[in-house]
């Protein structure tokens, strides 16, 4: 269900359609299949700035399976929310990559007793980030007992709102390959 075209690109939704209505029908989807399974989430998201979380909450029911969420946007968010310490602990060097990806899903996911945990971070735009990642960059992880899975999305775009919507739509894609 991935909304890339052929050549990789993440397309800008109608200008009509918020980031939020762009995640809705899969939000929907997964809410549902949480609640069938008895499961719960919890988010650790950046540059998504709540969407993930906001898309999920958006469900009727939502309590039944969303444990919890923050926006980890800077450091001091880090070491308030997750006590995940700064410098971070070795060998994760930065924010921004693969495993600082899948140490905020599994921090948010085991401070929060969940049954998945989701970590995104990356650079929106419209430019890039502080660490040389390009704008439309992004890690997202999800880890569940017997699932862990992190990718890296590079949209290609320094479009900081379509890049927001299409970082959210693949996370919600990874929670949904997690789910089976």
């Amino acid at each position: 269900m991935d909304i890339a075209d052929a050549t990789g690109k993440y397309p800008r939704i109608e200008e009509r359609k918020t980031p939020m209505e762009a995640l809705l029908p899969l939000a929907e989807k997964l809410g549902a299949r949480l609640k069938e399974r008895g499961e719960t989430i919890a988010i650790a998201e950046s540059s998504t700035g709540g969407l993930i979380s906001a898309a999920l909450l958006s469900v009727g029911g939502a309590s039944a399976y969303f444990r919890g969420g923050g926006v980890i946007y800077t450091a001091y968010a880090r070491k308030a929310f997750l006590e995940i310490p700064n410098p971070l602990p070795a060998p994760i060097e930065r924010a921004s990559t693969e495993p600082y990806a899948l140490l905020l899903a599994d921090t948010v996911r085991g401070r929060l007793d969940a049954t998945w945990g989701l970590g995104e971070t990356g650079a929106t735009g419209p430019t890039g980030n502080r660490y040389g990642d390009k704008a439309g960059h992004t890690c997202i992880a999800v880890t569940g007992a017997s699932f862990s899975k992190v990718i890296t999305l590079e949209t290609g775009s320094p479009d900081r709102i379509a890049n927001m919507r299409a970082f959210g739509v693949k996370a919600l894609e990874l929670l949904a390959e997690a789910l089976g």
